[in-house]
């Protein structure tokens, strides 16, 4: 009879558990800010095979995170300009699709950001060339506004991917335009450190992996793109949409659970 009664209590005390981690876990609403390669471009299905997509997958698989929701904001050749809040191009994209989530006050509202591709480019985009001040100066503006507007949320900003030295398509990248990205990287770096001290616990650094990564994995995990000056290498592929996508899930994760 103890014995059945222990075990009740157990069961119990288990059940108690089990429904307080419930109530712990973070509901989280994510908008994803970006380009092409957050929108998938070149993918068969991007609706279930982008990026963004895969980031949700992977963190509504995590402990301690509950439902996870999202809302894909990526827009081919876009640049930094293109999302600034006077130019009224695609902020106001973004603004409808956080206002969504905006009277959700138990979920945690998360920006997700990464451009800077076709900033770096010689010629075509939007602004281009930008260079790391103005790239600099443009994302603050942009987290800047979208941390007024949205009083609870934080923003994580990853580092732009690799792309290869021959890339040229409709418009021109090129070597020039990947050493220009690679200047980005530090610029990311100090902004981050410094909204440490001016807004601390609202902006995050994401992940840093994804350019390594696809600088050595390029010809598995990127499609092979015929270009103006030969083949060149900037879009994941199913594959690659997946890594990358995890790799901004381990990261917001990260943010979410410290």
């Amino acid at each position: 009879m103890k014995t059945i009664l222990l075990t009740g209590m157990m069961l119990l005390a288990c059940l108690g558990l089990w429904r307080a981690n419930a109530q712990e876990n973070k509901q989280v609403n994510l908008v994803f800010i970006g380009n092409s390669i957050t929108y998938g471009a070149g993918l068969e299905n991007p609706v279930r095979e982008a990026p963004p997509v895969r980031t949700a997958i992977y963190l509504g698989k995590q402990p301690f995170i509950g439902t996870v929701r999202y809302s894909n904001q990526g827009v081919s050749g876009s640049t930094t300009v293109d999302f600034l809040p006077e130019k009224d191009l695609l902020y106001p994209k973004v603004v409808a699709a956080a206002d969504q989530f905006a009277d959700e006050d138990w979920a945690t509202l998360v920006f997700s950001i990464m451009l800077g591709t076709n900033d770096s480019a010689e010629k075509g985009p939007n602004g281009s060339p930008v260079s790391p001040e103005q790239y600099r100066r443009n994302m603050q503006t942009i987290i800047d506004s979208l941390l007024d507007r949205y009083t609870g949320s934080i923003v994580v900003v990853h580092r732009p991917l690799w792309y290869s030295p021959t890339t040229h398509n409709g418009s021109v990248y090129l070597k020039a335009g990947l050493e220009r990205l690679e200047s980005y990287y530090p610029v990311l770096q100090a902004m981050i450190e410094e909204y440490e001290k001016t807004r601390p616990g609202r902006v995050f650094l994401g992940d840093t992996e994804g350019f390594d990564y696809f600088r050595k994995h390029y010809q598995e995990a990127f499609q092979a793109e015929a270009g103006n000056s030969g083949t060149f290498y900037l879009h994941p592929n199913r594959d690659g949409a997946e890594t990358l996508g995890q790799f901004w899930g381990k990261a917001l994760y990260k943010v979410l659970i410290h």
